[in-house]
């Protein structure tokens, strides 16, 4: 996420389309707290793809695992619509989405095909261009999302009105998987919450007594997570089913749309709440979680399918939780260094003046 400057209509994660000032203004200077929470988001999410291969052996690792998930893409993307409040349809904006979002998705859409054949040797030459490979649905939702931002600021209602949309979706197995419509679905309430937050609202969750009750909360939510692991099909978390599709009849999709909604809320408001305000070592971190999130999956699947996980070290769960979680957290903050973006630049925030007609 380029530049070191950050405007509130532009700093999502990942990916940041960028729509600060114009030419020759002044931006605003960022904000550390969001930097940072951007930061430690994206962490948890590659020490997360990093534990899938772990939890299927692992009770423990499975709590864990669904504890981050229960929250950490909601967090993202919660941010994502906070900063898309001030987002139209002018042709600036536009732009923005489209050298932003737009392009870095189409370009790491095929390379994520491509590489995931060649990791399988497969060579089929087909790109499904409007069907997400892994990570790359998160960059069409907040397409589809950003370009509805209006609509939410029009309609009296919008955070009602977005989970029973969400709730529906969950109920809906006709839906099928193309634009992975599931999930831009049933993750729109989070959108759609972080567009009606205003900064009180990130100010009173970094109060002091949330902050006491934000570790209490994470073990009691881990625990929750081991006594309900073998009963819950943690495949719920991953919000890209139907209810019938996970097995269960529809009125149970709208109930756990519902639920794990205030649960996500509550783990993201405890999450904020331990974020520090104010600048640190890995603050300007955050300005390239784009590269982060897009670049990290090539190394957990490659990772995968050269045998990361098969020595007898990785396969103890203490050395193999604490080995791999390092790993990925060391290795997803060099992917987010100012070096991998400028070099990565041109494909993620492409400038394309040549594509734009003149203001």
């Amino acid at each position: 996420m380029s530049g070191p400057q950050q405007t509130k209509e532009s700093a999502s994660v990942p990916p940041q389309a960028h729509e600060g000032a114009g030419a020759g203004a002044r931006a605003p200077e960022r904000d550390a707290f969001f930097d940072n929470a951007k930061y430690l988001a994206i962490v948890l999410v590659a020490v997360a793809h990093a534990w899938e291969p772990l939890h299927p052996d692992s009770r423990v690792v499975m709590a864990l695992y669904m504890t981050v998930y229960t929250f950490h893409m909601p967090a993202f993307i919660v941010i994502a619509g906070y900063f898309s409040r001030s987002f139209d349809h002018s042709p600036r904006r536009v732009a923005r989405l489209v050298t932003g979002v737009a392009v870095p998705y189409a370009v790491f859409q095929v390379a994520y095909v491509f590489w995931m054949r060649w990791l399988d040797d497969d060579r089929n030459t087909y790109v499904p261009l409007f069907e997400p490979k892994w990570l790359m649905w998160f960059l069409l939702a907040l397409l589809l999302w950003r370009l509805t931002v209006p609509l939410w600021q029009a309609v009296r209602w919008p955070l009602p009105l977005s989970l029973a949309i969400a709730a529906a979706a969950s109920a809906s197995p006709s839906l099928g998987n193309d634009l992975q419509i599931q999930r831009v679905l049933q993750f729109l309430p989070f959108f759609v919450l972080g567009l009606v937050l205003r900064p009180e609202h990130f100010r009173m969750a970094r109060q002091r007594a949330v902050r006491l009750l934000a570790l209490p909360v994470f073990a009691g939510a881990t625990a929750v997570a081991y006594l309900v692991a073998p009963r819950m099909e943690y495949q719920w978390l991953y919000h890209r089913e139907s209810a019938q599709e996970l097995g269960e009849a529809w009125w149970a999709g709208v109930g756990m749309t519902l639920a794990l909604f205030g649960c996500a809320v509550v783990l993201t408001v405890c999450f904020f709440s331990l974020v520090p305000g104010r600048r640190t070592w890995f603050t300007a971190l955050g300005a390239g979680t784009i590269s982060g999130y897009l670049l990290h999956g090539f190394l957990i699947s490659g990772a995968r399918a050269w045998g990361w996980y098969d020595p007898e070290v990785v396969r103890q769960l203490p050395s193999s939780l604490a080995i791999t979680s390092a790993v990925a957290a060391v290795g997803v903050t060099l992917l987010c260094t100012p070096p991998v973006r400028r070099a990565f630049g041109p494909v993620m925030e492409p400038r394309m003046a040549w594509f734009f007609r003149r203001p």
